[in-house]
């Protein structure tokens, strides 16, 4: 086992931009000068509730960065100059005489905002800026469900989950039928392995499968010390270099590298024990100012850097290796960060998450793209990266032509698509909260398909004293429920463990904390109807249960994680007879 010290975690990148310095070095007002004549940012990410913004022109990311962190991120960050959205001459990919590597680089729970390059001056992520600065950095990619196993199983497929049967449910089964992009690598030759967190939770054994479905395990390697105790014990890079030693030297290779970081639990104050400032938090404007959520995001940041330092290791072994240039590297999140309103949710900070990609010389690097993009994509990639056809099953599009080609407008898709069904056991008869989303640029769509039923979970009957159990138990969900009836806590409880109507709308442009629902308001009546047919009109045509009235099925899967006492049906890895078809 190997001894690791977590090394200066208290000092952040971006601390040299704390809040209300608005002082701007002579590099940086060079770059203003040229950022004006490439393009206007005009939209700002507000710090808090209330502080809206301009909505993006055509071709402008509806929720991007600030004009100010944008030059502090292509001049400090991201490399002077380097920064640009599509002003090169076109690319065109020449033959490869070697297959690419391919990892992906999957954080457990960690919302869009929260990394170094996105402007964040709270979390010190240099390798996930470095990924960025030397390839890609995207703004607006989407979650298929703001959920860990739907999410990660529609990764591998290519698939919606509603497409995907039990695998669309958590911490329920993988029927064996679907296929997924790492057997396909595999039967092309590819060496596949993965090390921390694969397809998980669930269990895809009893459906036949022989190994995880991210690929074959790599997890022997264990530290022997920890900087908090809610961090993993695996070591991530050593397995990785473990990985490698095994591969043939004539195999590509396809690798999965899934943190346990930033999942709970967390070790409570182990931000501040570590030196980080609580005065650098950006509290979300759906959760409450105060000190107590304050630290519990700082705990949830040091996490975020502790992936980001098992990602140097990763790229620190692929140089060694000689494989860093020919290896497609992926780095992302699973879902939204676990707090109430974020993950388990369709809102923003369930769904939209960070994304870097690199790829040597076949991806010039140093450029941000505002096109919205949706995990479902990158099993697509994969594939045609590596030569080989993609399913017609897989509902994703491939991101190769918007990473390769530089010039004219960025296309790729003009909405995303996103749901959920049951989270965890979290109401009697193990029920589910269905709901469906459709992202434009400017707008998200909710549909809840049962509105009647809790979306955090039922309050109380689980015998356990907390309820809403499909709100991680944090810190932050004890103080809100706490404090519910206070004055500045009362309107954020109700929107994050209250009943929700059942059609929302929210222009995210200016709202990106999802606080207005804008469903009812007669100036948008156009804009939600024509959502509405859109969404619903995609559902019938993907085959999704909810909208052909055979929804209930979703309701009979097997829950394999932990089961509560609430009435009704409590039966650990057995279906529900009662919505069996």
């Amino acid at each position: 086992m190997k001894r690791l010290t977590f090394a200066a975690l208290g000092t952040s990148m971006a601390s040299a931009f704390r809040k209300g310095d608005d002082r701007m070095p002579a590099d940086e007002s060079r770059t203003l000068e040229e950022g004006k004549r490439r393009r206007r940012v005009s939209f700002a990410i507000p710090a808090r509730a209330g502080h809206h913004a301009k909505c993006p022109e055509v071709g402008m990311s509806s929720q991007g960065l600030s004009r100010r962190n944008f030059l502090r991120v292509s001049a400090g960050v991201l490399g002077s100059g380097l920064l640009n959205r599509s002003l090169a001459r076109s690319h065109v990919p020449k033959a490869r005489d070697r297959r690419p590597n391919i990892l992906l680089a999957i954080a457990d729970d960690q919302s869009w905002p929260h990394a170094g390059a996105y402007g964040c001056p709270f979390v010190s992520t240099p390798n996930f800026d470095r990924v960025a600065r030397e390839g890609v950095l995207f703004t607006n990619a989407f979650a298929a469900a703001p959920q860990c196993s739907p999410n990660r199983a529609a990764i591998l497929t290519g698939r919606y989950i509603w497409q995907l049967e039990e695998a669309g449910t958590h911490s329920s089964n993988f029927p064996r039928k679907f296929p997924v992009y790492t057997e396909i690598l595999e039967s092309a030759g590819y060496m596949v392995g993965y090390t921390g967190k694969g397809w998980s939770p669930g269990n895809w054994q009893v459906t036949g499968w022989k190994r995880n479905p991210a690929g074959y395990d790599f997890n022997q390697r264990q530290l022997e010390e920890r900087p908090t105790q809610g961090i993993s014990r695996i070591d991530y890079a050593a397995n990785f270099v473990q990985f490698l030693r095994e591969k043939p030297k004539d195999r590509p290779f396809c690798f999965w590298f899934g943190g346990h970081e930033p999942h709970r639990p967390y070790e409570r104050g182990s931000g501040l024990r570590l030196g980080k400032r609580p005065e650098l938090v950006e509290v979300p404007g759906f959760l409450p100012e105060d000190p107590v959520v304050r630290e519990d995001i700082l705990d949830y940041s040091l996490e975020i850097e502790w992936f980001d330092q098992q990602l140097g290791r990763i790229l620190q072994a692929l140089e060694e290796a000689g494989e860093l240039d020919n290896t497609l590297i992926v780095v992302t999140s699973d879902n939204g960060m676990p707090f109430p309103r974020a993950k388990a949710n369709l809102y923003e900070y369930g769904i939209h998450l960070p994304l870097a990609i690199r790829w040597g010389r076949e991806v010039r690097g140093g450029r941000i793209i505002d096109a919205l993009v949706s995990f479902v994509d990158f099993a697509p990639t994969f594939l045609e990266a590596a030569g080989l056809p993609i399913p017609r099953e897989m509902a994703g599009k491939s991101l190769l032509d918007l990473l390769t080609t530089e010039s004219g407008p960025q296309s790729h898709r003009d909405h995303i698509l996103a749901g959920r069904e049951r989270h965890s056991h979290a109401r009697p008869d193990n029920l589910g909260y269905p709901a469906r989303a459709i992202r434009t640029e400017r707008y998200l769509y909710i549909w809840n398909a049962r509105p009647d039923r809790w979306p955090a979970g039922d309050p109380t009957g689980s015998g356990e004293p907390e309820g809403y159990h499909d709100i991680d138990s944090s810190p932050t969900k004890t103080f809100m429920i706490e404090h519910q009836n206070d004055p500045h806590v009362r309107r954020l409880f109700e929107l994050g463990f209250g009943k929700r109507p059942e059609e929302e709308l929210y222009e995210v442009c200016g709202d990106p904390f999802c606080l207005r629902n804008l469903a009812e308001e007669l100036a948008f009546e156009s804009v939600r109807n024509q959502l509405r047919e859109r969404l619903h009109n995609l559902l019938r045509q993907q085959g999704d249960p909810r909208e052909l009235g055979t929804g209930d099925i979703f309701e009979s899967y097997p829950r394999y994680g932990q089961m509560r006492d609430f009435p009704g049906f409590k039966e650990q890895g057995k279906y529900n007879p009662k919505y069996q078809r």
